[in-house]
């Protein structure tokens, strides 16, 4: 931790947007041993992720934006409102325009999404998780920024605790990309690939928020908030519903406790 500590933030941002996009790169492996994965075992797996960006969410972003809206004087109500609905509405611009298509692990017939486009179908599916790699990137970004800004409720431990949080949660995503892609008669090497590459604009995003808020420690909180914003609505919009397709609720939702237990855990006894 203490080598760590010394390094610029922007290096550490990198290096954490670096450590999710490999985890996403693990969770893709398994496409060289098999092409399906039990599906409770997904979906428990799926309702762990929304559960861990949920607790992220408010303790890594919202809780520090909060804190720090206090310290420049605005309604400490004020940026973590606007900069919230702010991130959810990006996304749900970018959702509405970008073509892509929600990963299926049960091979139903899905239809894309965006504006119409000829792209394959591949594609589609590396879009839809990249556009829903983008604010876990950002947050990681600016979770370390934060703590380089020292800002109250904002420290390094918590931004490492943010990193190996969407980490973990990354992991299921990876397979949610590659097995389908497997499935459908890509080689194992190509399907890899291509679940990686979902992850590959997590190091950018990560690099862009803490470079955003150590030039414009004004906009922090509404930073912070922000993307909590984006990353709830990948919540609602993707990861439960996903989770829960399959009718195993119970077990997703189980998944969703238990994630949201292990990254408050991280978080609290960390930070």
């Amino acid at each position: 931790m203490q080598p760590f500590s010394q390094w610029h933030p922007v290096l550490q941002a990198l290096a954490g947007g670096l450590f999710t996009w490999g985890v996403t790169a693990a969770g893709s492996v398994p496409v060289f041993f098999t092409r399906r994965l039990n599906q409770r075992f997904l979906d428990a797996m799926l309702g762990m992720a929304a559960g861990v960006m949920m607790a992220a969410s408010y303790w890594s972003l919202l809780a520090p934006a909060i804190a720090m809206s206090e310290e420049l004087g605005l309604p400490k109500w004020l940026p973590a409102l606007a900069g919230f609905l702010a991130g959810a509405g990006m996304m749900r611009a970018i959702d509405a325009v970008l073509p892509h298509l929600h990963p299926d692990l049960a091979d139903q017939p899905q239809k894309a999404e965006g504006i119409k486009t000829t792209w394959r179908r591949s594609i589609l599916l590396v879009a839809a998780i990249t556009l829903h790699n983008i604010p876990e990137g950002l947050a990681v970004g600016v979770a370390f920024g934060a703590a380089a800004a020292h800002v109250e409720g904002a420290t390094l431990a918590k931004a490492i605790a943010l990193a190996v949080g969407i980490g973990l949660q990354n992991f299921p995503e990876g397979m949610a990309v590659a097995m389908p892609l497997r499935r459908e008669g890509l080689s194992p090497a190509r399907a890899w690939w291509f679940g990686q590459l979902s992850a590959a604009v997590e190091p950018i995003a990560a690099v862009l928020g803490a470079g955003l808020v150590l030039l414009m420690r004004p906009v922090l909180p509404f930073a912070l908030a922000f993307a909590a914003g984006a990353m709830i609505f990948v919540v609602a919009e993707e990861l439960i519903p996903e989770a829960q397709r399959e009718g195993n609720t119970d077990l997703a939702t189980m998944g969703v406790i238990g994630g949201f237990a292990v990254m408050m855990f991280l978080d609290v006894a960390l930070g």
